[in-house]
């Protein structure tokens, strides 16, 4: 029997773009028989010339300039949506509304009020969603839950993560869209530190209460023309006029977990030397678990009831023994990257259209981590704890 067919409209042509349009083309190879096959039917750039360019590139059947050409399509099954944060609320509510599925690049929204809007425009019209932390897809990372589960480290007593980055620590890295709030929502957090926040609430559980810290380091970059984000990798020259940054650079915050949990995440866009430096450890009563996302196929872990002469951190390659490990590659450490996660990210997407099922994360869980940042946020400016609120 041959897989059904699904028409995906993709809004957004910039890098993000590329990384799903080679998981639609990759997913039936990786994990086959697949679900189904996504057929990637239309692209839309508000830039002619960038939807033009990006149709023959990543393979659309059609490009426009108006996203609304996806939501009126009847063919058009899957709305997928890779735009600055500041659209996402108003393209998923009229996805929604025309009864198709959505995939969402994360944040979800620029505020806990848009993403309610979101999850709410999302249930009432019963499509299926998913909200884009495709970190947590990382083969490692779910073996870590499998291993937390089982109770294998035990009862969870603390954890601390982070994501460290460099790519906006020069002062002459441009001001993309990520250092304006009315398109951004939040600066290092948003972009960044709500992956560790996914991670950590998946891993451990939902959050109780925040008290944070924010700081912005470099309070004026050179104006970038047009949209698309260098992501630091373009320098100006000096006669180039400046913006003021609204956004934070770094944010690190202390949580308590509805479990009775702790710990501390730390982000930042300013530490020299680290590229893409996504970690947590998680200690329990029988064990503990460290993973470095720069070494993914690696997850270190220490379990308490080794033998004294025997006890420390051994490293667990990951391989077709492990989560994901049957689509993958043959043998453990042959090397999982970037595309890999966004592959299984579509991958699961599409196994719960075709089962019916929730997709995970989803829009509730996009929604949360809204209301968890909003918290961090206001925690940093009254610099007190702040409870989280809960999903209505």
């Amino acid at each position: 029997m041959n897989p059904k067919k699904i028409h995906i409209g993709l809004i957004g042509a910039g890098f993000m773009a590329k990384a799903h349009s080679i998981a639609y083309a990759g997913m039936p190879m990786f994990f086959w028989p697949a679900p189904a096959i996504p057929v990637k039917k239309m692209i839309v750039d508000m830039n002619e010339d960038i939807a033009r360019d990006a149709k023959e590139k990543l393979a659309f059947e059609a490009y426009s300039t108006d996203w609304h050409d996806i939501i009126n399509d009847p063919e058009i099954e899957v709305v997928d949506i890779c735009t600055p944060n500041n659209v996402h609320a108003e393209i998923a509510v009229a996805a929604a509304k025309a009864g198709k599925h959505i995939l969402c690049e994360k944040p979800l929204a620029l505020t806990p009020e848009q993403a309610g809007e979101m999850y709410r425009a999302a249930r009432e019209n019963g499509v299926k969603t998913m909200v884009a932390f495709n970190y947590r897809k990382t083969p490692a990372v779910q073996l870590a839950k499998k291993y937390i589960d089982e109770g294998a480290i035990g009862d969870i007593l603390d954890f601390r993560g982070t994501y460290l980055q460099d790519w906006s620590a020069h002062p002459d890295s441009p001001l993309s869209w990520r250092f304006q709030k009315s398109i951004c929502g939040s600066g290092a957090l948003g972009d960044i530190g709500t992956h560790v926040v996914d991670m950590l609430r998946f891993l451990v559980g939902d959050f109780k209460r925040v008290n944070a810290r924010t700081a912005t380091y470099i309070k004026e970059r050179p104006l970038q023309s047009g949209m698309t984000d260098s992501l630091g990798n373009l320098r100006v020259d000096q006669d180039t006029p400046k913006k003021a940054v609204d956004v934070d650079d770094q944010c690190m915050f202390m949580i308590e977990c509805e479990n009775g949990a702790f710990g501390s995440i730390e982000a930042t866009r300013n530490a020299w030397g680290r590229n893409n430096y996504i970690t947590f450890e998680i200690h329990g009563t029988k064990g503990s678990i460290y993973f470095n996302y720069e070494r993914r196929d690696e997850l270190q872990v220490c379990f308490a009831d080794d033998a004294s002469n025997r006890r420390g951190f051994r490293t667990v390659y990951t391989g077709p023994n492990h989560p994901y490990g049957d689509g993958l590659w043959p043998i453990p450490a042959l090397g999982i990257g970037y595309t890999e996660t966004k592959i299984i990210e579509c991958y699961d997407f599409f196994r719960a259209l075709q089962d019916g099922t929730e997709a995970s994360p989803n829009f509730r869980d996009g929604y949360a981590i809204e209301l968890i940042s909003d918290a961090i946020l206001e925690s940093a400016e009254k610099r007190e704890w702040v409870e989280v609120k809960e999903v209505e």
